[in-house]
């Protein structure tokens, strides 16, 4: 059975209050098979990617469903992405260390890690571990966002969600939120224990979705972390593009019948992320994101964390950075103003960026980029 609904607000997966959805039910598979890796069978299903083979193109028209496809596709663009004319690529620090490793979880998924050290005879600061954002990867833009955060002098260590790039799980499905954190929480915690990194102090940097994530991890260990920085968090949900109580509750029940049913997509978000028109089209480079439609149970899942994350703001008490673009359409800096207003923190910074759009660590000019880079940079250099 297949699902489609037609959502019209700034949000993916949000309905707004004063034009009720339209609910369609044409047909979809909900159980895909795990072998399938074939190509589209139509040609214009394929999303071509300029300026690349067409067996690479073929590559990346995979179903990327499960995590051992895009394994493989992630693996085939590597060198399609040491090549891109991007800040992040083209002038990333050398002599940072990397390395990249796979581990089960407790609920027996395997999670897929990434770590960058600074290179051999500078003394580690700190460490900086990070939560990427819906639909994303830390083996792509972060890459280079990693390398300049650890050239600087700290370890960095990011993990892929479960459903989310190279780690096991549906392609962009959340089962539980309180999961993803439950999940963060138990990787990191490893991670503080490795010998290279003991006892120095330890950040968290959640981007987006990431960001949710982040907080939710901070409310279930509150003194986990010697600080959180925040990349255009996702943690309020605007009240005109709040789903009434009606419509949440639809999609609540449609969320338990059919969970892994996707929503039609509302727009392409890409052109409310980056300001920077030739820093955009490279984003069709991140070949192993999930830019499909929203997952039912997923939707719900991020309206209730965001929910949750709102009424328990003033529970964040760690020393807090900010960071969000003033023109961000994906979400909203009014938000940001907000959790900087009511955190309990004592220690907090919120800027705010002119014109900045949501990925303001990858999609602006060049000179942008670099300046919140050295303002996290700076952040962190003073609390260490």
């Amino acid at each position: 059975m297949d699902l489609s609904l037609t959502f019209r607000s700034p949000s993916p997966f949000l309905l707004p209050k004063s034009k009720p959805s339209t609910l369609s039910i044409p047909l979809i598979s909900l159980k895909p098979s795990p072998h399938r890796l074939t190509v589209a069978a139509a040609a214009g299903n394929m999303k071509m990617i300029e300026g690349v083979s067409d067996e690479l193109n073929s590559i990346a028209s995979q179903n990327l469903d499960y995590a051992a496809a895009r394994r493989r596709v992630r693996s085939a663009f590597i060198p399609v992405h040491q090549q891109l004319d991007h800040l992040l690529f083209k002038m990333a620090p050398t002599g940072v260390r990397t390395e990249e490793w796979i581990e089960r979880n407790s609920k027996g998924l395997e999670i897929f890690f990434r770590r960058w050290m600074p290179e051999p005879g500078v003394k580690i600061k700190g460490v900086v571990c990070f939560c990427h954002g819906y639909g994303d990867t830390c083996t792509f833009f972060f890459e280079g966002i990693a390398r300049f955060i650890a050239a600087s002098g700290y370890g960095v260590y990011a993990i892929d969600h479960p459903g989310f790039g190279l780690s096991e799980g549906l392609h962009g499905y959340i089962y539980s939120f309180d999961e993803l954190a439950d999940n963060v929480i138990e990787q990191y915690a490893k991670i503080k224990e490795r010998p290279e990194v003991r006892g120095l102090p330890c950040f968290i940097l959640g981007q987006s979705m990431g960001g949710a994530v982040t907080l939710k991890v901070h409310f279930k260990d509150p003194h986990g972390w010697d600080g959180i920085i925040l990349v255009a968090p996702m943690c309020k949900i605007a009240d005109d593009v709040t789903p009434s109580k009606p419509v949440l509750n639809f999609l609540t029940f449609l969320s338990k019948v059919m969970p892994t049913a996707k929503l039609v997509p509302q727009k392409d978000l890409a052109e409310l992320m980056f300001r920077d028109p030739r820093k955009k089209k490279m984003a069709v480079y991140n070949v192993i994101c999930y830019d499909d439609r929203v997952r039912l149970r997923t939707a719900v899942e991020l309206l209730n964390a965001t929910k949750e994350i709102e009424e328990q703001v003033d529970k964040v008490s760690s020393p807090l950075l900010i960071l969000h673009g003033a023109a961000d359409k994906v979400t909203d800096p009014v938000v940001s103003q907000f959790l900087y207003e009511n955190a309990s923190s004592k220690d907090k910074t919120l800027k705010l960026y002119e014109e900045g759009y949501h990925c303001i660590l990858e999609g602006e000019p060049d000179d942008r980029i670099l300046t919140v880079l050295n303002d996290i940079i700076s952040w962190l250099d003073a609390r260490c």
